[in-house]
């Protein structure tokens, strides 16, 4: 079947109106569908639609496969099953379970989802771990290349993935601390399927620091890192290969519930705080970066009886938060919404993964 130029546009039109579920059934239909539906151009339409107009986004979980089987999460004699699912961001049900593409049972975890694609590896990163961008919807998969540099030994390894509006690619961005305290940065590229060593490192970051939390927005990878007591925002432009550095706002001067992410399009900054100018109420604070400078929001209050962890911002631009019961060693996902100041209960249960004192959660839009 061929198209005319007319005829190609109406068809984009109504296909891209369609939900994922419903797309995997006409890459049948013949060829050129197939090509259509699975070109980077259509997906990045579809997904632009989708999440402009908010239809068929999806919360992507992950949770326990048997809630009520999870008494006691710390006994080594059982064994913890996960299972990643797709929520409907509207009414919370579970819309569909996700296995491992290539039939992997061991725990894998996703570090980004964008344009339809997750970017899924270990648990635990390694300089050798193998990273996967995989489309669900359309099933299908593609392995990254082995880095040249595996040769390397790395002391801790994080990774980002995300579309770049500015050179029209997604971009996986891999940052590696060396035993010797260096900072090593590569670049994905999903256009030319290669990695590329970024050898400028300002000298602001050839010192000793510590990592801790990190986003991606528009291809920019930002990063939570501490200098002594001193915390500031690292930022890495994928496109132009840049680094730049912001201080962080006065009041942060502790990580401990301490997270970054977007809001309304800016990189925000949420830090929990016990202490609260009204009495019996707990606080979270919000910065965003508008114009490279942090501008405080509103905090958000709630009761003292209400043990709230937020982990990260929806892509509506709600603020997920949890309750957890430690008893059975899962959280309760919230979404709170910042404007009309309402905390909504979606019943979804998130797993918590533990590496001794270290804690793991996740949950992100789809």
């Amino acid at each position: 079947m061929r198209f005319t130029l007319r005829k190609k546009e109406i068809l984009i039109d109504i296909l891209v109106r369609l939900p994922a579920k419903s797309l995997v059934r006409f890459l049948c239909t013949c060829k050129s569908w197939s090509d259509l539906i699975g070109s980077l151009s259509f997906v990045s339409t579809h997904l632009h639609r989708n999440v402009t107009k908010h239809d068929h986004v999806y919360l992507l979980c992950l949770h326990y496969s048997n809630f009520e089987l999870q008494a006691d999460p710390d006994d080594p004699h059982v064994k913890q099953e996960f299972q990643w699912s797709l929520f409907s961001n509207q009414t919370f049900e579970e819309c569909s379970k996700l296995s491992h593409p290539l039939g992997i049972t061991e725990h894998y975890v996703m570090y980004g989802s964008s344009n339809g694609l997750i970017c899924i590896s270990d648990e635990i990163l390694n300089f050798d771990s193998p990273i996967h961008i995989w489309n669900p919807s359309v099933r299908k998969l593609r392995t990254t290349p082995i880095s040249t540099n595996i040769n390397i030994k790395f002391s801790h390894v994080a990774l980002q993935f995300g579309f770049h509006p500015g050179v029209n690619d997604c971009k996986a961005v891999r940052m590696m601390r060396t035993n010797k305290n260096t900072l090593a940065v590569e670049v994905y590229s999903l256009k030319t399927d290669s990695w590329k060593m970024i050898e400028a490192i300002p000298p602001w970051l050839k010192c000793t620091w510590q990592h801790l939390k990190g986003t991606i927005f528009n291809g920019v990878a930002y990063h939570i890192i501490q200098k002594g007591p001193i915390f500031s925002i690292m930022s890495f432009d994928s496109g132009s290969e840049e680094f730049e550095e912001f201080i962080a706002p006065d009041a942060i001067c502790s990580s401990w519930g301490l997270c970054i992410d977007v809001y309304k399009e800016q990189i925000c900054l949420l830090l929990k705080f016990y202490s609260c100018e009204v009495e019996g109420m707990k606080k979270i604070d919000l910065w965003a970066l508008q114009e490279k400078r942090w501008k405080q929001l509103c905090p958000f209050t709630f009761s003292l009886d209400y043990n709230y962890r937020t982990i990260g911002i929806s892509v509506d631009n709600k603020l997920l938060m949890l309750r957890t019961d430690y008893n059975r060693g899962i959280s309760n996902l919230h979404l709170y919404d910042y404007d009309f100041k309402q905390v909504l209960d979606t019943g979804i249960k998130l797993a918590v993964m533990k590496y001794g004192e270290i804690e793991f959660l996740y949950s992100t839009a789809y």
